[in-house]
């Protein structure tokens, strides 16, 4: 089975906008990020799911159009900024089809660092905002890093 954890894409703050829907550069950094997987990876997702909010949903969105999951988008519980990660760990524990998640900090980081070192406390990736991080998991269970695309190296490997 293959994860694929994506961090939301830049957003406006909440001052400019409550709903804190993706700035221009947001957008533009997320698409870039989803052509490059859609043309360099062997990427494929049966469902995206998102946590509802407004940047996650329209990140979740621009992946949808180019990577086009089987099963569409889904509202993911649990998948808020502070939302504990112990539930998808156990939901992943019985998910055969790769799935791409898009959530926040510090909730991916958790999540990640409970899949491949079984501790939330010890974050060993680094998301960036708008960029993906592939992990496998292998018949055994055991997780390991694919690849990671992020905005900043994009323009570089094209």
């Amino acid at each position: 089975m293959k994860l694929y954890l994506a961090q939301h894409g830049e957003a406006k703050s909440e001052i400019q906008d409550p709903e804190r829907p993706l700035t221009e550069n947001g957008i533009f950094n997320v698409r870039r990020v989803a052509a490059y997987i859609t043309k360099n990876t062997d990427a494929r997702v049966h469902s995206i799911f998102h946590s509802g909010k407004k940047r996650s949903l329209q990140t979740a969105e621009i992946f949808a159009e180019l990577l086009k999951p089987l099963k569409g988008l889904q509202l993911g519980k649990e998948l808020g900024p502070n939302s504990l990660p112990w539930g998808w760990v156990e939901r992943l524990s019985q998910i055969q089809d790769d799935i791409m998640i898009v959530g926040h900090l510090p909730h991916l980081q958790k999540l990640s660092a409970l899949l491949l070192c079984q501790d939330d406390t010890k974050p060993i990736i680094q998301f960036q905002k708008g960029g993906v991080i592939s992990l496998n998991r292998n018949e055994s269970g055991i997780w390991s890093i694919e690849w990671i695309v992020t905005p900043h190296i994009v323009p570089f490997i094209q």
